[in-house]
This record gives structure tokens, sequence and C-alpha cells, in this order.
């Protein structure tokens, strides 16, 4: 049986975020595995790392969208999604929700609300079966 492994995996297509991201999860004791920066780079690092939860922004840079990493991400790994995204754009919200979201964040957050996201999402274990 293929298990998740206990860290997060950090997508966002802007350092400055996705480095104050990884920050704060680590502030919360949870470890993150990976940044990634493109749809491409977000799947391979969760198929090699297996991440409880994926924080994923819904921009990303390449043709790919952070909606379109998520959906292989779970369908190959089974990770829970946290998304975040500075668009209400109801054309957007609509794609995030045919997708197996546990928590959609607006930009900006504050860290009370990323923390709330990451532990709900998180199994009780701190792995789950797949």
């Amino acid at each position: 049986m293929n298990r998740l492994s206990d860290c997060i995996l950090v997508v966002e297509d802007e350092f400055l975020i996705a480095d104050l991201f990884a920050h704060e999860i680590e502030a919360m004791g949870r470890k993150v595995c990976g940044i990634a920066d493109t749809a491409q780079k977000a799947i391979a690092l969760a198929r090699e790392h297996r991440p409880a939860v994926v924080l994923m922004d819904v921009r990303l840079k390449g043709i790919e969208d952070g909606v379109d990493a998520s959906i292989a991400i779970h369908s190959a790994v089974g990770s829970k999604i946290v998304f975040v995204t500075g668009s209400r754009e109801p054309a957007n919200l609509r794609r995030i929700e045919l997708d197996h979201a546990a928590a959609v964040l607006f930009k900006p957050l504050r860290g009370y609300q990323l923390q709330a996201a990451i532990e709900a999402a998180m199994p009780a274990s701190g792995t789950a079966a797949v």
C-alpha cells in the first residue's frame, strides 16, 4: 500500500510568496518537501515526495495552471489540495470546484488562515493510505 508523506508541497510562481509560505509552514512544525513554480515541476515533485497536502496557486508559469496540476496530482498521488488564488473570477472558481479541493484561500491571506486550512487537510495520523 502506498502512503503519503507527512509533508507539504508549495506550488507558487512568485518566489517571495512561495518562500513566505514555506517559512510559515515550517513555523507550524510541518515539513516542506519542495517548491514548484510550474505545473510540470509540481507534478514531478508530487510523484517523487508524495505529499499529504499541496498548497497550490492557481496561476503558474507555463501553459498549464494550478488546476491542471492539481487534477494530475490528485489522480496520481492522492494528495489533498489547498488552493491559493488572488482571483475570484467565476470561471476559475468553477474549475477549482471540479477538482478535489480541501480548501480555497484568497490572497492576501493571513497566517492563521493558512494554518487552519493545512491542519484541516492533514491526515490525523500524519500519513494516509492511497
